[in-house]
């Protein structure tokens, strides 16, 4: 990669980061303050809608970010015809919502399930007209918009969601909040509008996106069913306390994704979807991509498994405790999965959607049938089945890449050994805190912040000594900071 190829990308990540980082912060914020402003149950109810309408949400971009992306010809005509197919899916999605509300609020005979969908079911009517401008930011590399817009919709969520909850409206709260911030999104979108970008649909070229977004979107919509199974399955054999709970756990375990694959995905989207273009091997870039993403998740999930109980007794507080173990079993599934998860991209990438909606329509069963047989034993049994079905999916991917990327098993070891090795280093100091002093509900602050710093120093220990790749971008990063902080513009 040459200097300034590989400085462009350096930026990229940059911002990346700094949006999600931005998006974690404001996201953590509320989730903090709403855990204690509402009952599990009442974030259950909400979550339960959102869960819903996310399965809608798979569908509604049809593939047209991705078709965006990786369409090596995008021409004027071709993005009018993306509008088009954008524009026509959410609206016929907002309106199945909108009628559906009442029967599925009778189905989990929850009346106030209805407003919340029928909340919700108004951003499919609004989402379509920043949406193209995100999708045409990323083809460009533009992160320092996204940041923007991203931004004033995690702002304006935080806000709505906290005030509205402290007046009293309860659940209505965070559905109002998602509303009120894709309005927001949408004006900031306008902000930095891409110059070319059409503002009127055209059907013209728009059979070859449907059919691509066909192919794309019935995968994605297995996946997200399977993801949302676990929610929705307990909802309806356990209770809406039960949800939120689970719901609980899995945003604690979410963090990951917010902070780290969520904003490594778009920059790692873009680059597959170029070196595809120009016919290079993506096998390399891709086996880089594991190394680093398992030197951060294997020893970020080490720490929350073994710190799970005073994490979610300071953020959000004692009503959430029984999602301890439920955090701990699951950590193990994501570190695994953490190998594969940007399998996705590289498949879409390199013109693979079909190999990739095959390997969702066989995943996505496995796992709701596994939760659908676990929910009757309790929550603990449905966190072993969703780390069942992560397993099988591990393994699911693991063959497709070795036959689509040609990728080898001892190719594999090799990128993660050393990550390996790095988390080993970083395991010693919360085990030595949960051995010697445990953390406590009076006394959670203390352990937990002797475990982070250990395992950080662990971390940073192990990078060095094993001489993991990151730390050339950590070396990198030191040099950019150092003058910032009012150092010598060359500290060596």
């Amino acid at each position: 990669m040459d200097t300034a190829r590989g400085s462009f990308l350096r930026s990229s990540i940059f911002f990346s980061f700094a949006e999600k980082y931005t998006l974690l912060l404001l996201g953590m914020g509320g989730a903090m303050a709403i855990a204690r402003l509402l009952t599990p149950a009442e974030i259950g109810l909400y979550s339960v809608g959102a869960v819903l309408v996310g399965l809608a949400q798979a569908v509604r971009d049809f593939g047209v970010g991705q078709y965006l992306t990786q369409e090596k010809d995008l021409t004027v005509e071709k993005m009018r015809a993306a509008l088009a197919v954008s524009l026509a899916v959410a609206a016929i999605l907002g309106a199945l919502v909108l009628l559906g509300s009442g029967g599925v609020a009778r189905f989990y005979h929850e009346p106030r399930l209805e407003a919340v969908l029928q909340l919700l079911a108004l951003n499919f009517f609004l989402i379509p007209f920043s949406a193209l401008t995100l999708s045409l930011l990323r083809r460009q590399l533009r992160f320092s918009a996204l940041y923007l817009v991203n931004t004033a919709h995690g702002a304006t969520h935080l806000i709505v969601s906290v005030s509205l909850a402290l007046l009293g409206f309860s659940y209505r709260s965070l559905a109002w909040a998602a509303l009120l911030a894709t309005v927001a999104a949408l004006f900031a979108s306008l902000l930095v509008r891409p110059a070319g970008l059409p503002w009127l649909p055209g059907l013209r070229g728009s059979r070859p996106i449907v059919l691509f977004g066909a192919m794309s979107t019935s995968g994605g919509l297995i996946d997200e069913a399977g993801v949302a199974a676990p929610e929705l399955i307990i909802g309806k054999m356990i209770g809406l306390d039960a949800v939120g709970l689970f719901g609980k756990a899995t945003g604690l375990l979410n963090i990951f994704n917010q902070a780290i694959a969520s904003a490594i995905s778009p920059v790692i989207f873009a680059l597959f979807s170029a070196q595809a273009r120009a016919g290079h091997d993506t096998r390399a870039a891709y086996l880089a991509t594991v190394s680093y993403m398992t030197v951060i998740a294997w020893p970020f999930f080490i720490v929350m498994g073994l710190m799970a109980f005073p994490l979610l007794r300071l953020l959000y507080g004692p009503q959430w405790d029984a999602a301890v173990p439920l955090v701990r079993l699951m950590c193990c599934s994501s570190a695994l999965y953490s190998m594969f998860s940007m399998a996705r991209y590289l498949f879409v990438a390199t013109g693979n959607v079909g190999a990739q909606a095959r390997l969702d329509a066989i995943a996505a069963p496995v796992r709701i049938a596994a939760v659908v047989l676990a929910a009757p034993f309790g929550l603990a049994w449905v966190a072993w089945a969703v780390v069942l079905g992560a397993a099988f999916r591990s393994w699911l991917t693991w063959r497709y890449l070795k036959q689509l990327a040609g990728l080898d098993l001892a190719a594999m070891l090799a990128s993660v050994r050393k990550s390996l090795l790095v988390a080993a280093a970083t395991a010693p100091a919360p085990l030595a805190v949960l051995c010697l002093m445990p953390p406590e509900p009076a006394r959670c602050l203390l352990p937990l912040l002797v475990a982070a710093g250990g395992a950080l120093l662990g971390w940073l220990a192990g990078v060095v000594l094993f001489k993991h790749d990151i730390a050339h971008e950590l070396v990198l990063l030191r040099r950019q900071v150092w003058p910032l902080a009012g150092g010598d513009a060359h500290p060596d």
